[in-house]
């Protein structure tokens, strides 16, 4: 009989679990994979050098872009990079709010990954769950913003607004009952932050269902235990972060060992692994869910007793409001300046990095004293992820790669920029 050769393999960019336009071109030795080559770039928008050509308060808009499952998180990298260039810091409640929706950022992150995991490998109904969870905080993100995804919502010196008194309700339509209505917008009739605190109470129970589905199911052990196995060492030898470098073992996590905001005044725990396979940064994935949603109780509570300002009173960096720009000339030219010049920056560089859901989000930034950024640079932490592929999935069969990209929670906007 004839020796079988290896062949080469294309798998994506438009495979459905390839998330995106991942190109991977695998070298088989029949089912079983002796190389796996990445190709990136497909997806790659120059968002880098398009925020070095525009003022510094344009480009926030293109940070959401970036990771399009975890957009404040990655406007908070990009604005705190400014605010340490300006040498200004955000009213603490707005800081407080930041926290609050990067932990709810978190959560739609690690619905989103968990969904999609979970069909990649064959459970269906944790897909239609999760997406059933995630429609509660889109619309969190369109009671502050107005959108369900680009929020924009982070500025330089605070947060765009203040969190609203009333939420948005479902209308009757000739598909739904009164009945049915009155009961959907029963958490709605207050605001934001009662409909946030009658989510927290009900979220426990639904990453309990989450978990009664997949975390003792023989199939989903079958396919994640013992499949893609990091040791600590080398986690930290292929630049992992977030939940990667933590599902093999590593207590590394920003928000403790380097807190930026109000991350030192709130409790919550860091999840650890232990064997560094597909199953432990599953289970990381999940408690760091339920440790959000303790975050977003305490900064609930928080908000609820500390009113006051969101954002600095600066005019050179902030725009006054609409009435004020109406009403007074001087506020007039201040909002003509900023939203045509913007501001400009003193000359220096600044690296701030952030605890995003898939790891470190780091921004540098180089200012020559313009109102432009000299240089952009993105520290994107899926894109280190994505080098260790091969590595991960060496001598598996052709199935484990899909639950190795699952598991490495790939999004290509930020690994492309």
């Amino acid at each position: 009989m004839a020796e079988i050769q290896n062949f080469t393999m294309n798998f994506g960019p438009q495979h459905p679990a390839a998330h995106g336009v991942l190109r991977l071109v695998l070298e088989m030795d029949g089912e079983v994979i002796q190389q796996a080559d990445p190709h990136v770039g497909l997806l790659h928008r120059g968002t880098e050098k398009l925020a070095e050509s525009k003022p510094f308060n344009q480009s926030i808009g293109y940070m959401d872009r970036l990771d399009y499952v975890s957009m404040m998180c990655n406007e908070h990298g990009y604005v705190l990079a400014i605010e340490k260039l300006l040498g200004i810091e955000a009213p603490i409640r707005a800081q407080y709010i930041r926290v609050m929706f990067d932990e709810i950022t978190r959560i739609l992150n690690h619905l989103m990954w968990l969904g999609a995991h979970g069909l990649d490998i064959g459970a269906m109904t944790i897909f239609l769950y999760c997406f059933r969870e995630r429609e509660d905080l889109m619309d969190c993100y369109e009671a502050v913003s107005g959108t369900r995804m680009h929020a924009t919502y982070y500025r330089p010196g605070g947060v765009f607004r203040d969190l609203p008194d009333s939420m948005p309700k479902y209308q009757e339509s000739k598909w739904r009952s009164e009945k049915d209505i009155t009961r959907m917008n029963e958490a709605r009739e207050g605001s934001l932050l009662d409909f946030i605190v009658a989510f927290t109470e009900k979220f426990p129970g639904c990453v309990d269902q989450y978990e009664t589905l997949l975390t003792d199911n023989r199939i989903w052990k079958q396919r994640t235990v013992n499949i893609g196995v990091v040791s600590p060492e080398r986690a930290m030898n292929l630049g992992f972060t977030g939940p990667m470098l933590r599902g093999s073992g590593v207590e590394w996590d920003l928000r403790k060992k380097q807190p930026y905001e109000v991350y030192d005044r709130v409790d919550f725990d860091i999840p650890v692994g232990v064997n560094g396979d597909c199953y432990d940064r599953y289970l990381v994935r999940v408690e760091e869910m339920r440790q959000s949603n303790r975050i977003i109780e305490q900064c609930v509570d928080w908000l609820r007793e500390n009113p006051g300002p969101v954002i600095l009173d600066d005019r050179k960096v902030v725009p006054p409001s609409r009435v004020e720009m109406k009403d007074d000339m001087e506020s007039l030219i201040h909002h003509f300046k900023l939203f045509t010049e913007g501001y400009n920056v003193p000359a220096g560089e600044a690296y701030a990095a952030i605890e995003h859901p898939k790891g470190e989000f780091g921004v540098y930034m180089i200012s020559d004293g313009a109102n432009k950024p000299y240089r952009v640079k993105v520290r994107a932490p899926g894109f280190a992820h994505l080098a260790s592929m091969s590595e991960m999935v060496e001598g598996h069969m052709l199935a484990d790669v899909v639950a190795v990209i699952g598991t490495q929670d790939i999004v290509f906007g930020e690994i492309d920029r």
